[in-house]
């Protein structure tokens, strides 16, 4: 019997898992002893971080013991039963991170979780900005490439020879790409979107071969890739053209934050944000947030505020916030004569600030997947004029917290319902349905449920 004041390399184990077995042991653990491994940890109590979901006991000289499930013998992960998960070695992958990206937010805050529920956790990505994460690894890989597609491509290969060289349990990614074990998805089918859109021509580039390729290594029929989602839409799509199988499909609830304010806290933002703006008290604000302004509509909606009818003393504006290259934007304001109505504020971390002064959310978006920020604006009692091609759009229609853009797209319908919507006397009413429906809707576990079934899947490979 070994000491529990020694430790010990296990055979077949490698130096990772280190093993005491106490004098002393409770009963009722010496009955499932044999489908599990006892880890001992020779700091003091109190040195070392206590991951939850692991059974530990203190032997009479301060140790601190660590029993994790194990299958015996070669110690590969297995289901957990009264235990929980044994921790395991995970890596998070995305092209780029910044602060206020959707799918960004959602990567950080799953590998937190993860983290936070005891696992080795890494984000590997091109580029990283703004502060890192304590209680996640942080590895940047560099930026090469003249084009999306070469940088991509650039990426996914510095990516796979990173794996290479460790000892992941598990890969979970943020965009497609092959070797994955779970894929969170963020963004369209690819190819049902350039069937759609482009010419047979380009499917001859070499864009379009990669991009194809990537995506068809998590959806084809046989792939081993775990897929998680926000929203089906696409699901008709993938299986049309992959035969992806159904139960691969794993739909997440969203993930918004919750919130809780009160009026004097609404009036409070209203005025300090306007006074930013240098506008009066009964200014009309429309607020847009979200990078990638062609998708998200800007030159949309400021056609339509160009074409409201204002007075002298309420001249209508329009806040962007948001990562993107707003020249372009700017200059069509100021040809359309609204230069000055016009903020273009870039990346913000006071969005709930803003949702809270604005009059109503305008969202034209040309195409979005899901729409995280109509849900935030649901939460924060700000009604919402949307696109119907929106994920995210039904839960708009299901609250009557606002109104939808039907599709086609017409520039002189949204025109005309963004008059009807400003001048409406409903805003107040489509307000307090939104509340409501935030109140009693799930709207905010996705990151808890993704950090369930990442637990679930990795350790289901390890059998």
């Amino acid at each position: 019997m070994i000491s529990p004041c020694k430790t010990e390399i296990a055979p077949k184990m490698g130096p990772r898992t280190l093993f005491a077995r106490p004098p002393h042991c409770n009963p009722l653990f010496e009955l499932f002893r044999p489908f599990f491994r006892i880890e001992s940890q020779t700091a003091p109590i109190g040195e070392r971080p206590y991951h939850p979901g692991q059974v530990q006991r203190c032997n009479r000289h301060g140790l601190l013991l660590i029993f994790a499930p194990s299958d015996g013998v070669n110690s590969r992960r297995i289901p957990p039963t009264l235990f929980g998960w044994p921790q395991m070695k995970l890596l998070f992958a995305l092209f780029n991170y910044f602060p206020h990206g959707g799918q960004q937010r959602n990567c950080l805050r799953i590998a937190q979780k993860c983290a936070q529920a005891g696992h080795d956790v890494t984000i590997a990505t091109r580029t990283w900005e703004g502060p890192r994460p304590d209680e996640v690894a942080v590895e940047t890989l560099g930026l090469r490439g003249w084009t999306n597609a070469g940088r991509n491509h650039n990426f996914i290969t510095d990516l796979a020879n990173f794996i290479a060289g460790q000892d992941f349990d598990g890969v979970i990614a943020f965009t497609k790409m092959p070797g994955l074990d779970v894929y969170f998805a963020s963004d369209p089918c690819f190819a049902a979107k350039y069937r759609q859109t482009k010419s047979r021509l380009g499917k001859l580039t070499r864009r379009y071969r990669l991009y194809r390729k990537w995506e068809e290594a998590v959806f084809a029929k046989g792939s081993r890739t775990q897929i998680l989602l926000i929203t089906d839409r696409e699901v008709p799509l993938y299986r049309e053209i992959y035969g992806t199988e159904p139960e691969r499909f794993h739909l997440l609830p969203p993930n918004i934050d919750r919130r809780t304010f009160s009026e004097s806290d609404r009036e409070s933002a209203r005025l300090a944000k306007l006074a930013e703006l240098g506008q009066a008290a009964d200014t009309t604000l429309l607020l847009m947030v979200g990078s990638g302004f062609r998708t998200k509509g800007v030159d949309r909606a400021i056609e339509g505020l160009a074409k409201l009818q204002s007075t002298e003393s309420n001249k209508t504006q329009l806040v962007v916030v948001g990562h993107g290259k707003p020249d372009s934007y700017q200059r069509l304001a100021r040809s359309l004569g609204v230069g000055d109505r016009v903020h273009m504020l870039g990346g913000r971390a006071d969005v709930p600030e803003w949702m809270l002064a604005a009059d109503l959310l305008v969202h034209p978006a040309r195409n979005e997947n899901t729409g995280t920020v109509l849900l935030e604006a649901l939460a924060n009692g700000l009604p919402l004029l949307v696109s119907d091609v929106c994920g995210y759009a039904f839960h708009i229609e299901r609250a009557n917290a606002g109104r939808l853009v039907p599709s086609p797209f017409s520039q002189t319908q949204f025109n005309q319902l963004l008059q009807e919507t400003v001048d409406s006397a409903e805003l107040q009413q489509w307000s307090a349905n939104g509340l409501k429906y935030a109140a009693e809707e799930d709207l905010y576990s996705c990151h808890d449920k993704a950090c369930e079934l990442i637990e679930k899947f990795v350790a289901a490979k390890a059998r």
